[in-house]
């Protein structure tokens, strides 16, 4: 897998994956909604650690910065 997602997507990503499970843990969102937000933002910590998002991959975006060489 090539990487294909920088670090300012990976940050973003990591929050968002803690803002989900504090809302879900201290029961503001429950039921289906919460179990949703848990499951994505299981998703967005997987995909923040091997720096691929396949989602990137199918529609052709790449936020990964690209080494220039001299």
């Amino acid at each position: 897998m090539k990487k294909n997602m920088g670090n300012a997507d990976r940050m973003i990503r990591i929050i968002l994956a803690v803002v989900f499970a504090a809302l879900y843990f201290t029961g503001t969102v429950q039921g289906t909604l919460g179990l949703v937000l848990v499951i994505l933002g299981g998703v967005f910590l997987l995909t923040s650690f091997v720096s691929f998002c396949p989602l990137y991959a199918i529609v052709g975006l790449n936020t990964c910065p690209t080494k220039k060489t001299t």
